[in-house]
């Protein structure tokens, strides 16, 4: 395959990063768009990539991004994390909503392939799980910040077909199941853990711990999304990028326990005490990949065990992520 000229917007987030070191190593000619700098530990993308640097919203900027010439934009810029979402729930709409837009019409322009990248939350709190890229979305009230994350990136998912299907715009929906591995901010709750593990802190369960996740390695999403980028038949579709093997959160807490060798105490969050009505936390999330198999030829091989491991040899020897702050909603 020759190398592309690729657009990555959130190029300087956890996914993105992971994104443009893959598309840099092929030999890609990437520019990274996103309102902050590259972070120092992102050497071959502040080495390799052009970077500019702005507010998703400032389309006049973006474009500067999204020339013509471009073939690909990976679109992930977004507000993510519980934390954010509940502190900064307008900002979760417009940064969406008015970013994606803007990403379209100046792909349309350009004449790229868009692929963008959206999230098992928007089936919501459907119970028919597994959830095939068709599920029926089931959320709660427009009164609670807990959903509008899942509104707004559903509501980006529609502007994304809809530029395909009114101006044939060549466009792939991508959406990530649970990632983790390294450089997530300590937000989440894998990353949370191996970051208080490895500083000698208590590790925390939310409600107990008996809610399951389908934790996927940042690997494994990144070949998704190469393969969604770069497939025949993605095309106007939208794909599950996760593993489907369901564990408990306990569970993989105590996975993180076992891998780091640490004796830490646990303790349990009662998120409904700790957050409030603003936030609802799901009892079973998991997706059906069968589509991403079938079309794409993905495959979710890395196993929790490998990708946890992967992850806290590599905190190990990146003492600045060690000395982060605990950035966890509860």
């Amino acid at each position: 395959m020759s190398a592309a000229r690729a657009v990555v917007t959130g190029g300087s987030g956890f996914i993105g990063g992971h994104l443009v070191e893959r598309l840099i190593t092929r030999g890609d000619e990437v520019t990274v768009f996103d309102s902050g700098p590259l972070p120092e530990h992102q050497r071959l993308a502040r080495a390799h990539a052009r970077q500019i640097q702005g507010d998703i919203r400032d389309r006049d900027r973006l474009a500067e991004a999204i020339t013509a010439g471009t073939d690909v934009v990976y679109h992930l810029a977004a507000v993510v994390g519980v934390d954010q979402y509940l502190a900064r729930p307008l900002d979760v709409i417009d940064i969406n909503f008015t970013g994606t837009r803007n990403v379209l019409e100046l792909a349309a322009q350009a004449g790229a392939k868009v692929v963008v990248a959206s999230t098992s939350e928007v089936f919501g709190k459907n119970p028919a799980v597994p959830w095939r890229e068709d599920a029926d979305r089931v959320l709660g009230p427009t009164s609670v910040d807990r959903w509008t994350y899942s509104s707004a990136k559903a509501l980006t998912e529609h502007l994304t077909f809809a530029f395909g299907r009114q101006h044939g715009l060549a466009t792939t929906i991508v959406r990530y199941f649970n990632a983790y591995g390294p450089g997530q901010r300590p937000a989440y709750i894998l990353s949370r853990n191996v970051h208080r593990a490895l500083n000698g802190l208590p590790l925390v369960t939310y409600d107990q711990g008996t809610q399951t996740r389908c934790f996927t390695y940042v690997g494994d999403a990144i070949e998704g999304t190469l393969l969604a980028a770069d497939g025949p038949g993605s095309a106007g579709e939208s794909f599950n990028l996760g593993s489907m093997v369901e564990t408990t959160a306990g569970d993989a807490i105590e996975l993180i326990a076992d891998l780091s060798g640490t004796a830490s105490a646990t303790v349990s969050v009662d998120t409904r005490k700790k957050i409030g009505a603003a936030y609802e936390d799901l009892s079973r999330r998991i997706p059906d990949n069968a589509k991403a198999r079938d079309v794409l030829g993905w495959e979710c091989g890395t196993s929790l065990r490998d990708g946890l491991a992967r992850t806290i040899a590599w905190a190990r020897e990146n003492p600045w992520w060690l000395a982060l702050p605990d950035s966890g909603a509860a």
